[in-house]
């Protein structure tokens, strides 16, 4: 590991990083976009150069799972009662009249789907710009549209009913070919918030399509993703990266990383995974082996085909839960505007065109 560098001018959200860490992301041609519920952000981590990385935070209201279409240029966050979706635009970007030349994309609230509290945890979009989300409240995966709070589209056979009691921690989703394939959760119990029990232990995967659990005796399995048509999912109570065998129910270690793991997005080669600092008032995390280790919250690099860590970056403030991660392909410098100031409401778009438009602050 190599001396870590600080960020420049990222207060309150200070870090440190490996030197290995901007060079690689200028490398990859990519920005990274973490959200964290505890801090209430969305956050674009961008190369300022070879040497600097620089910060974007954006202020949301328990921002959860989030997802990109990189074919439509979209991004969908999962906030506490709501799901945005947004549109980049590269010409908005441009012309910000608070920073012109400086973004080279921006993502722009477009739409706002009214979801009620569901605690959404992971949400894809799937085929025909379909958005898929976890409903943990309601144990079973959904679909967003805008004629319902959400519509079902698959539970665990044990579930007998549904109704809002978060029964076995549904939590996360892999999509295949468009459509949800395997689903993470914390347990097979079918009363109120039964998974605690067997929080550390009773982890499963399922196969949507068939109903049946592929792989059980889980550590708090977390964000499951299919990558050259291999099942990885993080296993946060032991902080692995595991790779499953779909036959076998086994699993192999890819990596282990010293703390509570969960959020992950590949790029190329690197595989992105974000780790939370434990909770010091949960005695469900204080029984964990790594416990006193995992004080502080981090992404970290790992090349995936080697198992090895190639860069990380360390919050030193500000972020000590990470919940989900994403690389923003072919993107240096990213911006987003959310709905809570005025700035978004300047920015117009129609076909061909673009403006921004003058506002006016006071109240009518």
């Amino acid at each position: 590991m190599s001396n870590t560098t600080p960020a420049n001018n990222l207060t309150p959200f200070s870090c440190t990083y490996t030197a290995q860490l901007p060079e690689l992301l200028l490398k990859l041609n990519c920005s990274l976009a973490i959200s964290t519920y505890q801090a209430g952000k969305l956050i674009f981590i961008s190369p300022k150069d070879e040497n600097y990385l620089v910060q974007l935070p954006r202020t949301f209201d328990k921002p959860m799972g989030f997802s990109f279409n990189h074919a439509q240029d979209k991004l969908a966050l999962a906030c506490r009662d709501q799901v945005i979706v947004f549109k980049a635009n590269e010409e908005l970007a441009r012309h910000y009249p608070k920073s012109p030349n400086t973004y080279d994309t921006m993502f722009l609230p477009r739409l706002t789907y009214h979801t009620g509290a569901l605690d959404i945890h992971d949400l894809q979009f799937g085929e025909n710009d379909t958005l898929y989300g976890v409903n943990t409240l309601f144990s079973c995966l959904v679909k967003l549209n805008d004629d319902y709070n959400f519509v079902p589209v698959w539970k665990p056979k044990h579930i007998t009913e549904l109704v809002s009691e978060d029964r076995c921690h549904l939590n996360g989703m892999a999509l295949k070919d468009g459509k949800p394939k395997y689903a993470s959760a914390f347990g097979l119990g079918n009363t109120h918030q039964s998974w605690r029990d067997t929080v550390t232990t009773g982890g499963v995967i399922f196969d949507v399509d068939s109903h049946e659990v592929v792989a059980a005796n889980l550590p708090m399995p977390h964000s499951p993703k299919i990558y050259n048509n291999e099942l990885y999912v993080l296993l946060s109570a032991t902080g692995e990266l595991a790779k499953i065998n779909i036959s076998t129910g086994k699993y192999d270690v890819v990596t282990r990383i010293e703390g509570f793991v969960r959020g992950m997005s590949l790029h190329n080669e690197y595989l992105f995974i974000g780790t939370s600092k434990l909770r010091k008032n949960s005695s469900t995390f204080a029984k964990l082996a790594f416990a006193e280790k995992a004080n502080k919250c981090t992404i970290t690099a790992v090349h995936l085909p080697s198992g090895s860590i190639a860069g990380s970056l360390t919050y030193t403030n500000s972020v000590d839960e990470i919940y989900d991660i994403h690389v923003i392909p072919g993107k240096i410098r990213p911006n987003i505007l959310n709905t809570l100031t005025n700035d978004y409401k300047g920015a117009l778009s129609i076909p061909g065109a673009t403006y921004w438009a003058a506002i006016n602050n006071q109240n009518e």
